[in-house]
């Protein structure tokens, strides 16, 4: 796959050839000694971001900005500078830098903002032209972090309307929102939106608290101090100071230690913090959003979560719905699903089958929204052809369907009619195993026991 091309441009030997020997580990780098070198450059190539300093000889960091944003390829461009200020940083931004980082540069926060530069212009580019994804630099985010698609409800009786409705008046606000509801509902891109319609200039940071030991966290949230425990050779900026004058989006709150709990809330009250093994305070303006799948008001009487931070953080309390709740969702996302899966994949897979979309609405999607989506890349790598069939349904979701109409799957609901979409699915099975029970069960992928079941139910709905 062909490389992303990123030109810097550094009139600091040591500098550009540090940064090059870095990012030559992922991509295909060019530089340029100074201005000049690098405006001649962009006349005759195309690059995909530049990197570029402010003050150079011949021609600065600006002049390199105005000739990539001539470019019928327009590149990405992030500007470094010793020279930092607030004016410099709009002046760039105003020509078309997507960032301003300052010099020293830190490896770790040049990763976040040229994958973030790359990421947004390969939106911004026709399908065709987009750019290839970074291959090394800056892992991306756990798949749990970024699964989820937001569809935005088109009518008030959409579960999610008032949700929505909620996040327009509180985004710009720097109230602490706390989300709630089953895993996979999409707390975290409601987070994401959250922090895109607020206004502020830092960057989304998210954590996974369960993922981490209560050491870890710790470290992970605040940073450390050279020599604050061992392993620790150098110093490290934790997410807080990482999301100052954005967003930190802690998920799975509920999961983390006591100890944690006292400090998280101490950061809540005064917007100060120390780094592990540090004396100096250091003062953040953040936004913070938590989320979790617990009852933390049962915790709270449970004495396993604190009260005081469980008040801090429920300022703005919203409760994601079940896609079961709102399953008019479903059409929607399994077309965006296809769209993403077939590009992924080489497919060319547009369409879905009356019949089987009719049964995916009618699962329940105990696992929302993050199951849905596995459901149909599962169907969408296994399907020849552009149109998805109940024929590639994933064998545990048809037979988990199955047994949610048996009699012998809950006593507390009445048993609904056997569908005739399925009873002529489980004829065309019977009819190609000449009858063979547990042949036909196989080609379904259910068990014969199921398949046993559903013939009973149907023979005493003909009685």
């Amino acid at each position: 796959m062909k490389k992303v091309r990123i030109l810097i441009v550094d009139d600091e030997h040591n500098t550009r050839e540090a940064l090059a020997r870095y990012l030559k580990m992922s991509f295909d780098v060019t530089t340029a000694e100074d201005g000049g070198a690098a405006i001649e450059l962009l006349r005759h190539e195309d690059f995909d971001l530049v990197l570029t300093d402010l003050r150079m000889p011949k021609a600065d960091g600006m002049s390199v900005l105005e000739a990539a944003a001539g470019k019928a390829c327009r590149p990405a461009c992030i500007l470094l500078t010793a020279y930092g200020s607030i004016t410099d940083a709009v002046a760039a931004v105003k020509k078309g830098a997507f960032d301003f980082v300052p010099k020293p540069v830190k490896l770790d926060k040049l990763e976040e903002v040229i994958n973030a530069a790359l990421a947004a212009r390969s939106k911004a580019l026709p399908v065709d032209d987009a750019i290839p994804k970074a291959v090394k630099v800056a892992a991306a985010p756990p798949a749990e972090e970024t699964e989820n698609k937001l569809v935005l409800p088109e009518n008030s009786d959409n579960p999610m309307f008032k949700v929505m409705e909620i996040v327009d008046v509180v985004a710009p606000t720097r109230s602490t929102v706390l989300l709630t509801g089953e895993s996979g509902t999409g707390k975290e891109v409601v987070a994401r939106l959250l922090h895109d319609r607020s206004g502020r200039t830092g960057y989304f940071v998210p954590v996974n608290c369960a993922a981490l030991t209560p050491t870890l966290l710790e470290s992970e949230l605040f940073g450390h101090e050279k020599g604050a425990f061992t392993g620790a050779n150098e110093q490290r900026k934790g997410r807080f100071e990482r999301a100052d004058h954005g967003t930190l989006f802690l998920d799975e709150i509920g999961e983390i230690d006591a100890a944690t709990q006292v400090k998280l809330l101490r950061v809540l009250e005064t917007r100060s913090f120390e780094r592990v093994g540090g004396s100096e305070p250091i003062k953040v303006d953040i936004r913070l959003i938590a989320a979790t799948n617990r009852d933390l008001r049962k915790m709270v009487a449970a004495k396993e979560f604190r009260e005081d931070l469980y008040y801090r953080l429920s300022v703005v309390n919203l409760e994601l719905p079940p896609l079961r709740e709102r399953a008019g969702d479903i059409p929607r996302l399994i077309t965006q699903f296809m769209k993403e899966f077939s590009e992924d994949n080489g497919r060319s897979v547009s369409k879905i089958a009356p019949d089987t979309l009719k049964l995916l609405c009618e699962y329940p999607w105990p696992g929302n929204i993050r199951e849905l989506r596995n459901c149909i890349e599962n169907m969408v790598v296994r399907t020849v052809g552009d149109t998805l069939t109940s024929e590639v349904i994933p064998p545990d979701i048809r037979e988990r369907k199955m047994l949610s109409l048996s009699p012998e799957s809950s006593t507390a609901a009445p048993v609904a009619p056997l569908e005739d979409t399925e009873w002529a699915e489980i004829e065309k099975a019977l009819a190609i195993c000449n009858g063979n029970r547990t042949k036909a069960a196989e080609l379904l992928g259910i068990s014969r026991r199921t398949l046993h079941r559903r013939l009973q139910t149907f023979s005493a709905e003909k009685e």
